[in-house]
């Protein structure tokens, strides 16, 4: 057996409500769903983005919860990579630096495939990448 694909990734952010308009203003995202002061979720294309406040997660429910989810959590940077064709890295990057955010780093795979590296409000390492970078040709 193999899992099929990734349904959900997580990382965990200083600020929730500056995560929530950076992933929904800046990168567009749809928010799905929110805890005040847990969490906020949006999608992207077939995955959840999860975006934690870690000290929240910590915690384990109360004895007989509905959603008896386990404790967890992260501290430091984390990293995601977004899917996208050469010509939506350029947009990309016009569209980052128009919102003042820098773009640590630019550059091609030996492989083949382009990279943008840059960073959310909480210093997470944020990507976005062509597929073909690890041999895919899709972005499923």
């Amino acid at each position: 057996m193999q899992p099929s694909a990734l349904l959900e990734a997580a990382l965990y952010v200083r600020d929730l409500d500056e995560a929530e308009r950076f992933y929904g203003g800046t990168l567009g995202l749809k928010r799905i769903a929110k805890a005040e002061g847990r969490h906020v979720f949006f999608q992207c294309g077939s995955c959840v983005v999860l975006l934690f406040n870690a000290e929240a997660t910590k915690t384990p429910p109360e004895p007989g919860a509905n959603l008896p989810v386990p404790p967890h959590g992260a501290h430091g940077e984390g990293h995601l990579c977004f899917a996208a064709t050469g010509e939506e890295i350029a947009r990309w990057r016009a569209h980052l630096e128009n919102a003042g955010i820098a773009i640590e780093a630019d550059f091609e795979w030996p492989n083949g495939g382009r990279s943008i590296y840059f960073r959310d409000p909480s210093g997470n390492s944020l990507e976005f990448a062509e597929p073909r970078i690890w041999g895919l040709t899709s972005r499923n």
